[in-house]
């Protein structure tokens, strides 16, 4: 059952071309946010930060150079993580009226989350098949749900 693994994959990354596109269509937007931090040339880091969500996914995706394009992609959500979703600054953002330091802190949050995701692709587990994590749903890695 190769749907599983694909649709893994497609769940992990599907966000970003969408991402993406997003930037292009908001590109006005998008520049804010990229000028909002320290990093110098906003203008062509935004163009490769559009150029990673949409090919980086899509290696991800098809099994081309699968693992740089992991790497590639969960060093951009860990960068972006730390410079656009600052939660830190906002010292009151687990309060309910500080609606932007909890939007950051939570999107601070997901872009680790993807980054791990991203990251089981790199190491490379490798595809169980379903009957076999049924079997063993208790197993804790893809070595250790084949049977004894």
């Amino acid at each position: 059952m190769m749907l599983v693994p694909l649709a893994a994959k497609i769940c992990l990354v599907g966000m970003f071309p969408v991402s993406g596109y997003d930037k292009i269509v908001h590109w006005d937007a998008a520049m804010g946010q990229a000028k909002s931090s320290p990093v110098p040339a906003p203008g062509l880091l935004l163009a490769i930060g559009c150029v990673v969500e949409f090919l980086t996914p899509l290696c991800i995706v098809i099994g081309w150079h699968s693992r740089l394009a992991a790497f590639i992609l969960a060093g951009f959500c860990v960068v972006t993580a730390i410079l656009y979703h600052p939660f830190w600054k906002f010292p009151k953002f687990w309060n309910p009226d500080d609606l932007v330091g909890r939007s950051h802190f939570w999107d601070f949050l997901k872009n680790f989350g993807l980054a791990g995701g991203l990251g089981l692709v790199l190491i490379g587990g490798a595809p169980v098949p379903v009957t076999t994590v049924l079997a063993h749903p208790l197993s804790s890695m893809p070595s250790a749900a084949a049977p004894p």
